[in-house]
């Protein structure tokens, strides 16, 4: 029985599963008495987009988007990530048992793996899927709201959009099965520069046009973006901005900001 090990805990979320459950119930807790319209808390997404950043800074928008994804019940759940530290030349999916999470591991869909082999060519890099945060923050989400739930892990590195997204149309047809991409959106400018640069971001998903990203849409998971907001449109799939906002937020400085977003798509 093989484990990736979850590299990050500790870092970009909490040691314990303690204090993941209690951050989790106090974002709920926050939706639920400041959300608006509440019916969009029971849409049921075939796709979301979450934030990666550490949970002190994007965990309330990606709570936002895994909690509506519980709604799926999906019994095998598709995360898309860049790589961050490990170069791949295409496209990496995790060949391991088993994910570690604080709160317990969960199961690697090894014969959806095969199936999705006999379709697609992708290569097995056991580093990238060991140190990868795109990845391995959206799993404690996971865990929280479908610990039964079978995951497959897809690291892309340099490769076309146009062939992730020929990945993600296999996936959306498959029932019982959801996709989720993870992305965040401009790095380091002042918070005035980046919202200029990540409104051009939520315009291009809120609107399923790939065009509109080339004017000036800066995000570290752009190839998984387009993909799904391609593959959406194919699907004719419907899309719905959850949050934005900056590490500023959280942080106070406005000089030096990340942006984040979520997305659902269904």
């Amino acid at each position: 029985m093989s484990i990736a090990k979850a590299g990050v805990r500790g870092s970009f979320y909490p040691q314990s599963c303690s204090e993941i459950e209690r951050m989790i119930k106090g974002w709920n807790e926050i939706l639920d008495s400041h959300l608006k319209d509440k019916s969009i808390l029971n849409f049921i997404p075939k796709a979301i987009i979450s934030p990666h950043a550490g949970y002190i800074y994007s965990g309330f928008t990606a709570n936002f988007a895994h909690r509506i994804l519980a709604n799926a019940k999906a019994k095998r759940v598709v995360v898309f990530g860049p790589s961050h530290h490990v170069f791949i030349d295409g496209v990496s999916i995790s060949e391991f048992d088993y994910y570690e999470t604080p709160c317990g591991n969960l199961s690697i869909d090894k014969e959806y793996i095969k199936k999705l082999k006999s379709h697609f060519h992708f290569t097995f890099e056991p580093k990238a899927h060991q140190v990868e945060h795109s990845t391995e923050t959206q799993f404690p989400f996971i865990h929280h709201y479908d610990k039964s739930a079978k995951v497959v892990e897809i690291i892309y590195g340099k490769i076309d959009f146009h062939y992730i997204s020929k990945i993600m149309d296999f996936v959306l047809k498959e029932k019982d099965t959801v996709i989720v991409v993870s992305t965040d959106l401009s790095h380091f400018y002042t918070q005035d520069q980046a919202n200029r640069l990540d409104n051009v971001c939520l315009e291009a998903v809120a609107k399923l046009d790939i065009h509109l990203f080339e004017r000036g849409c800066e995000a570290c998971g752009i190839m998984g973006v387009k993909a799904i907001v391609e593959s959406a449109k194919r699907a004719n799939l419907g899309v719905k901005i959850l949050d934005y906002r900056t590490s500023a937020d959280a942080s106070g400085d406005a000089s030096r900001v990340v942006g984040y977003m979520s997305a659902i798509f269904g």
